[in-house]
């Protein structure tokens, strides 16, 4: 592990928010502590979770719920990056999306099609807490006439107070057991473009940045592109998995609270 005085090279941290900022609807320790921290200058943070099933304005009303102020610019949702990387690579307008209502709705605020499928000309696969059995078998219709296939993140858990909910990395496997197919993209972290996108955001370099989260393969692994990286056991991930990665965390805690703590004896 890094000495803990590099923590004070750090000028952005981006914070998971599923079992590292909070719990169903309980702040984790170190939550508003951290935010408070900020305002007294030298770094700033950006909320940046891969749960693609609410969108930035979701959040912002969620976490206003838990008394946690914050402006949409401030949050970066896998679902938002997801359709900012399909503008960029000019994906097709007609969608067959797999998703909230939510995750719907942003798609349509960006001007695309949601269609069923054999209409489809692409296939957006993200955290659907409404999935159905009929939605998994028009997934993998799709996937088998072969048309372009993009999930949101993939998280195979995501962490909630009583234990963990399956999540878009369950689905991605069972849609490659019925089909075969991968995701030809897959956006959230560990994806080093969301991190990039984070940089330029706020003109600085990867190095400067640090991804705090409890998820070894995803909010961990994203150390791989560059920045930083916090691990926090208040969600999936254990110590007792961290042989099995070659990407190493520079920074452990049990919870936010442990890195609020470093960061005040600085």
């Amino acid at each position: 592990m890094r000495d803990l005085k590099q923590l004070a090279d750090i000028r952005l941290f981006l914070l998971d928010m599923d079992g590292t900022f909070y719990l169903d609807d309980q702040l984790l320790p170190g939550a508003k502590e951290l935010l408070e921290k900020e305002k007294e200058g030298g770094f700033s943070t950006l909320f940046l979770t891969n749960n693609s099933s609410r969108s930035t304005l979701d959040y912002v009303a969620r976490l206003a719920g838990l008394g946690v102020p914050v402006l949409p610019e401030k949050i970066l949702t896998s679902g938002e990056a997801s359709i900012l990387y399909m503008q960029h690579n000019h994906w097709p307008q007609k969608l067959l999306v797999i998703g909230t209502p939510s995750l719907e709705q942003q798609f349509r605020d960006a001007g695309y099609a949601l269609v069923s499928q054999p209409e489809a000309e692409a296939v957006v696969l993200g955290f659907d807490t409404t999935l159905t059995y009929a939605k998994l078998t028009d997934l993998c219709n799709a996937l088998r006439a072969g048309l372009p296939y993009l999930a949101t993140h993939p998280d195979f858990n995501c962490p909630v107070a009583n234990g963990f909910i399956p999540d878009i990395g369950a689905m991605i496997a069972f849609a490659k057991a019925a089909t075969g197919r991968e995701p030809d993209v897959v956006i959230g972290k560990p994806n080093g473009g969301i991190a990039q996108a984070a940089a330029d955001r706020y003109g600085l370099r990867l190095d400067q940045i640090a991804m705090v989260g409890d998820r070894l393969y995803t909010d961990i692994a994203l150390g791989a592109c560059g920045v930083r990286t916090v691990f926090v056991l208040s969600g999936e991930g254990t110590l007792a998995e961290l042989p099995e990665y070659s990407v190493q965390p520079d920074w452990i805690f049990d919870n936010m609270q442990g890195l609020v703590d470093a960061l005040n004896d600085l």
